[in-house]
Formats: C-alpha cells, sequence, structure tokens
C-alpha cells in the first residue's frame, strides 16, 4: 500500500468520524486525524489541546518518529479497529506509541501495553525474531535506544549465544593445508548445524558494534565473533567494493569507517581467523586509506601467525599504488618483526616455515619486469635474516637472484654486484656451487667467491674424511688390545677360581702341609704370582731365622 492510500484511508475515517481534523506531519507527509479520538488515546495530544490552539499542533508535533505504516496502525486502534502486530512493526509502533504517551495511565487496554506485551511473547524468545525486530528499528534507532527495546533485545541475544555461541554462525577453520581455502564452516559441526537463521551481519554498524562488543565483554568464544566480523566484513566492504576509482566519496568515507571498527571489535589471538583472510582485511584497509592504527592492528595480528601465511597473502600493493614500489616492503618487514618477536623460539617448524616462505615469496616476484633492483634487495636481506638460526642453506635465495637475473638482462654488472651482496655464498650446497661456478649470468666477481667457497668446503670435506679415518683405525686398534687384555684377565681369574678351590679344599681336611721341597713355591706364593703381586727380587729372601710350627695348622711363623 503507498503512501497516498495511507493518506486516503486515514482522511476517510477522520471524516466519519468526526469534523474536527488535526493535521500533522509525518515525515513528508501532512496527514489529518480527528483530535478527539487520538486524544482520547494519546496523554501528549491531550496535554497540547489543551494548551495549545489548532495552529499551533502542526509544528508542536513535527517530528513524529514513525513513517505512514506505523502512524495508520495508530489511527486504526484510536478507531477501535484491530491492529495487525508483526515482528517487523513492532519496535516502531512501540516507539510511536511511547511518544504520544499511549500508556495505562491515560487510558486502559492502551496501545502501549499491547505492543510491549507481544514484543516480550513474540519477539524476545526468538533470535530470528530479534534480529528481524531490530532490523525495523534503523529509522528510529535513537528512539529505540533511549526507551530500552534494544538494551532489552541485546540481553536476550547475550543469553542465547553464550548458551550456544553458533547463534553467531559457525567458526571458520585455520587450515594447514597451504594450498587450501580456508573459510568454509567445519564439515563436522555442519552435520549438528541450527536450523535456518537470521545472521547478525544483516544489520547496521550502529547496531552490529554496540552487540560485538557487549558479546566480548560476557566472554562469547572469540572464534565465533572473529568469524561473524569477517563475514561482516565481507558483506559490507568485499562485496560491495567495485574499484577506487567507481567508489564515491561518502561510500569510501563509509568502507572506511567500517573496517576500522572491526579491527577494533576483533580479537587478538592467535588461529582465531586463517592469516589469508586477515591478509584480505589488511589490504582493504590500504586500499581504504584507513588510519595507521587500523593497518598496525591487522599486522600485528597476521605476524602472530605468519607460519601460517601463503606467498600469495604477500603480495602486498602500497597505499597510494605508486608505480615506483611495486610491494610494501616495509610492511612486511613490521609483520617479520611481529612474528619474531611473538613467536615460542623451542619451536623451531615455525621459523622454518617463514624462512621457506620468504624465499619462496622472493622467488615469486623476481619475476615481476618492473620490480626495481632495490626492492628485490630489500626483500632478499630479508629472507636471509629469516634463514638465520634455521640451519638452512642459501639455495633458495640463490635460486630467486638467478630468476632475478634472467628476468632483469639489462642490469649492469655493478647492479649485480649489489644484488649478490645479500647472498651468503658460505651457506650454498655443493650442488648450487657446482651450478653457480658455470652461471653466465652470475657477475665475474660472484663466480670468483663461489669458486673459492668450494675450494674451501672441499679441503674441509678432505680433511673431515681424513680425521675421521685416522680417528677410526686408532680406535679399531685400541678396541682390539683392550678385548686382548681381557681375555687375558678371564683366565687369570679362572686359574685364580680354581687355586681357591683347592685350598679350601685343603683347609677342610686339616691337611695344609709345608712345601718346603726343592723346586717348589708355595701355594701362597703361586697365587701371588698369578696375581702379578711378586717381585723382581723374588719373595724378598730375608737370611734364614728358625721357624716354629703352629701346633694346630701347621704354618710356620718366623721366631
Amino acid at each position: 500500500m503507498t503512501e497516498r492510500r495511507y493518506v486516503d484511508t486515514l482522511l476517510r475515517m477522520t471524516k466519519s468520524a468526526s469534523s474536527t481534523e488535526l493535521e500533522v506531519q509525518v515525515g513528508s507527509m501532512p496527514l489529518s486525524l480527528d483530535k478527539e479520538l487520538l486524544a482520547s488515546k494519546s496523554a501528549k495530544v491531550a496535554a497540547l489541546l489543551k494548551e495549545n490552539s489548532n495552529a499551533d499542533l502542526y509544528y508542536l508535533l513535527h517530528d513524529i518518529p514513525a513513517d505512514s505504516e506505523t502512524f495508520d496502525l495508530v489511527a486504526r486502534f484510536c478507531h477501535g479497529c484491530a491492529v495487525q502486530m508483526s515482528t517487523e512493526n513492532i519496535v516502531p509502533l512501540i516507539c510511536l506509541s511511547f511518544y504520544l504517551g499511549m500508556d495505562e495511565n491515560h487510558c486502559n487496554n492502551n496501545l502501549l501495553s499491547k505492543a510491549v506485551t507481544f514484543f516480550e511473547q513474540t519477539v524476545l524468545p526468538s533470535w530470528n525474531e530479534i534480529i528481524k525486530a531490530l532490523r525495523s528499528s534503523e529509522k528510529s534507532l535513537q528512539q529505540t535506544m533511549q526507551i530500552g527495546l534494544f538494551d532489552a533485545c541485546l540481553q536476550a541475544m547475550i543469553a542465547k549465544a553464550s548458551d550456544n555461541p553458533r547463534h553467531l554462525g559457525e567458526p571458520i577453520i585455520v587450515s594447514t593445508d597451504k594450498g587450501d581455502d580456508s573459510d568454509r564452516p567445519n564439515a563436522k559441526r555442519r552435520l549438528f548445524a541450527l536450523d535456518w537463521q537470521e545472521d547478525l551481519t544483516t544489520l547496521s554498524l550502529q547496531l552490529y558494534e554496540p552487540i560485538i562488543y557487549t558479546m566480548k565483554q560476557h566472554e562469547i568464544p572469540p572464534t565465533y565473533i572473529s568469524a561473524s566480523i569477517y563475514r561482516y566484513a565481507k558483506k559490507w566492504i568485499f562485496h560491495c567494493n567495485n574499484g577506487r576509482e567507481t567508489m564515491s566519496i561518502y561510500k569510501r568515507k563509509s568502507q572506511r569507517n567500517v573496517i576500522e571498527t572491526l579491527e577494533k571489535l576483533l580479537p587478538h589471538g592467535r588461529e582465531l581467523l586463517p592469516c589469508t583472510l586477515l591478509f584480505e582485511m589488511l589490504r582493504c584497509a590500504i586500499n581504504l586509506e584507513a588510519s595507521s592504527v587500523c593497518r598496525k592492528g591487522f599486522e600485528i595480528r597476521i605476524g602472530k601467525q605468519l607460519d601460517q601465511a601463503k606467498v600469495k597473502d604477500l603480495l602486498i600493493l602500497p597505499q597510494g599504488y605508486a608505480k615506483e614500489v611495486q610491494y610494501d616492503i616495509e610492511c612486511i618487514r613490521r609483520i617479520l618483526k611481529v612474528f619474531y618477536s611473538n613467536y615460542d623460539s623451542s619451536d623451531a617448524s615455525g621459523f622454518i616455515s617463514v624462512a621457506e616462505l620468504m624465499e619462496e615469496f622472493l622467488a615469486e616476484v623476481a619475476c615481476d619486469m618492473d620490480l626495481m633492483i632495490d626492492s628485490f634487495i630489500s626483500l632478499a636481506e630479508m629472507s636471509m635474516a629469516a634463514a638465520l638460526g634455521t640451519k638452512r642453506n642459501s639455495d633458495g635465495i640463490y635460486r630467486a637472484i638467478d630468476i632475478y637475473f634472467e628476468k632483469h638482462a639489462y642490469l649492469t654488472e655493478k647492479e649485480k654486484e649489489q644484488v649478490c651482496k645479500a647472498l651468503d655464498f658460505r651457506k650454498m650446497s655443493p650442488e648450487a656451487c657446482e651450478h653457480a661456478a658455470k652461471n653466465e649470468r652470475l657477475p665475474v666477481r660472484a663466480v670468483v667467491q663461489v669458486l673459492f667457497m668450494a675450494q674451501l668446503q672441499m679441503r674441509e670435506t678432505l680433511a673431515r674424511t681424513a680425521y675421521y679415518d685416522d680417528k677410526s683405525e686408532k680406535e679399531e686398534k685400541e678396541e682390539d688390545e683392550g678385548r686382548m687384555e681381557m681375555e687375558k684377565m678371564s683366565i687369570k681369574v679362572k686359574e685364580l677360581e680354581k687355586d681357591c678351590r683347592e685350598m679350601k679344599q685343603e683347609i677342610t681336611n686339616g691337611c695344609i702341609r709345608q712345601r718346603v721341597n726343592k723346586g717348589k713355591v708355595s701355594l701362597w706364593s703361586e697365587m701371588k704370582r698369578k696375581f702379578g703381586c711378586m717381585t723382581s727380587m723374588g719373595d724378598f729372601h730375608c737370611p734364614a731365622k728358625k721357624k716354629k710350627e703352629h701346633p694346630k695348622c701347621g704354618i710356620h711363623h718366623n721366631s
């Protein structure tokens, strides 16, 4: 029904009821109502009629917060007709009836109490109905917040999200596969997804911002909040951005405000969003010329999980699209600095991933015919710095330099030497050195360095080989000698065990006798000899003395 038809309906209704009409301005439409009927339901109109003339009422009611459709519902109610309330019209209806003072203090069974009851019983219990009601409130947003309708909706939403955060939508998977698209929900969770529901991202930024801010305060899981924020950016910025040239100043300013607000709302933390999506938001902030605080916020989040990035993510155009600078090198440098200052040094895998990433990125941009030599050198130096402490060789950087020389054949010998300063020849593998020695694209000085380093590597290899050969022979000889000594000791131990058994047997039988026969030695002397305890002087022979025999054991003692 058009606004003209609403006007005709209202005029017919008011003319049939009374000849005294009250003209009011609803938006851009002038409408007429029976002032007595309206005053019977509206405390505001009744008070104005007492204090002002008819001519003044038109100006006093010029700020009615409603459209013609909502005012038509009020007119129907005043004339005793049924009012069809719905989720889409309930918030504007409450706002208008509150403005007109259509409460129970003025009249029983008035419109405000009926509308509030419908709102509490139909809208607040349902997530979907709340979202639809909030969308309809955007034209009267200020009054919606003033009278508490927004707070009521917000508290109901917080309770529902706390009970089940999937009301905000499924979280986005952080995929470890660099060839995979990470912007997709979890397949397992999709099987248990809620029924179709209204999405927060359909709301205006004025509504979305306080809702997300309050959810963060109530500790709704940040993975769900982050996913919702990215989808909001995707809906209101990425899909609406048709290019810098065609975008109006107003739209550009509006989108800049959106991306800066979303950055403030986005939780800080590793792996809340895939690195690729964070780079997408950073590029958007750069293109929209967002504040440095906004861009820095995205850089910090990216830096904390740079080991998950892809080569294409680093292809960032600088602000201003300057032709002489193809890639935002300083931005990449800041992101690397964040990564190394936040990453756990005990986990070497992340450092290796970033080193590989920088090498692949360097090889990728080396193919760019327009890439300036200073830019390439800066990126090569960053790649070398990223490889420090990872025990990686310089083969990847050498490969990128070779590609750059191939694509930029116009470089002079001096310029090539400047590029090669970023390469550590000491860390090149023998295979890379062999390739470089025959590479005609390299400057002569670089080839000489490669040959020198190859010669040093060969000498070190030969020295290590000789050292280990000598060491192996010596160790083998010592092992043989030790084995022989062990065998000799084993034989002695066995002989001693045999003698000990014989001695024990003699003691047991009490038959130990003196062994003084010629050509024979005592059992004890024999044992000492086998132990190796005999001196060169035999048994330290002393002058002969008279000996006494022990009466029991027959053991001789010196007298």
